[in-house]
């Protein structure tokens, strides 16, 4: 009796959770198709607050993720758009589930220009839903922009580099350049004290029909040898006396 009072109770239970379980899913399917209600009339404010409603009453609800990432992505929010279809991913069900979510994670990271990861997204798609001819043209038009890209990208950083060289030939040429300035107003530095040389070379030089300072020195010493000659001359005839004249005879 008390073995079956307890299979019972567990099976009471059991069925308790369940019950709750299918009252929390139906509740949150209301309000996903109320959500969705409001994506077709544009309200995106409101279907997300409904979608996001019904993903606390069920975490696991695929439908209401990937419909809100959808909204995300109307409303701009590329970002969270690119979330809340990887949780869709995560959430879901069955390859198709799976092949749409993939599609349209592709069509955000072509939007963002990333289109490394579009690739991957569209390549993902593909594998489960082969088929589907829009994903296969996105697909191929990624890996085409992802080429283009990396070439961009290529001749983007050869351009940069020719420009960091011709800066540092500019550099080089800038320094050589005042260098040689420096040199010249060396030089001419030099000049101007060799003209000022010659300058003072030339006021000291005695100019034509005048007599330098020396010349005049040496004139007045050889006219003073002269004139102390006459004197010297001038008295030793006074010495001798007055001369005696003699007389002839007739």
């Amino acid at each position: 009796m008390k073995k079956i009072y307890k299979t019972f109770l567990f099976l009471f239970i059991s069925t308790n959770i369940l019950s709750q379980d299918n009252i929390a899913d139906k509740i949150s399917n209301n309000l996903t198709l109320d959500g969705n209600v409001e994506f077709i009339e544009k309200n995106l404010i409101d279907a997300e607050a409904f979608y996001r409603s019904a993903i606390s009453k069920d975490s696991m609800n695929n439908v209401a993720s990937y419909n809100m990432a959808n909204s995300f992505y109307k409303s701009g929010l590329n970002a969270e758009a690119v979330n809340e279809y990887k949780s869709s991913i995560l959430k879901a069900r069955n390859r198709q589930d799976l092949h749409k979510s993939f599609h349209n994670l592709g069509d955000v990271y072509m939007q963002n220009k990333d289109y490394q990861n579009a690739v991957n997204a569209f390549k993902k798609a593909l594998l489960n839903n082969p088929s589907d001819d829009e994903t296969r043209y996105n697909y191929v038009l990624a890996k085409e922009l992802l080429k283009n890209d990396q070439k961009n990208k290529k001749k983007d950083k050869k351009e940069d580099k020719k420009k960091d060289n011709k800066k540092e030939d500019e550099k080089k040429d800038n320094k050589k350049e005042d260098e040689n300035k420096d040199d010249k107003k060396e030089d001419e530095n030099k000049d101007d004290n060799k003209k000022g040389d010659k300058n003072n070379k030339k006021e000291n030089k005695p100019k034509p029909n005048q007599i330098s300072p020396e010349q005049l020195k040496n004139l007045l010493k050889a006219m003073n040898n002269e004139e102390k000659k006459v004197q010297d001359k001038v008295n030793k005839n006074k010495i001798k006396g007055v001369p005696v004249k003699n007389k002839k005879d007739w």
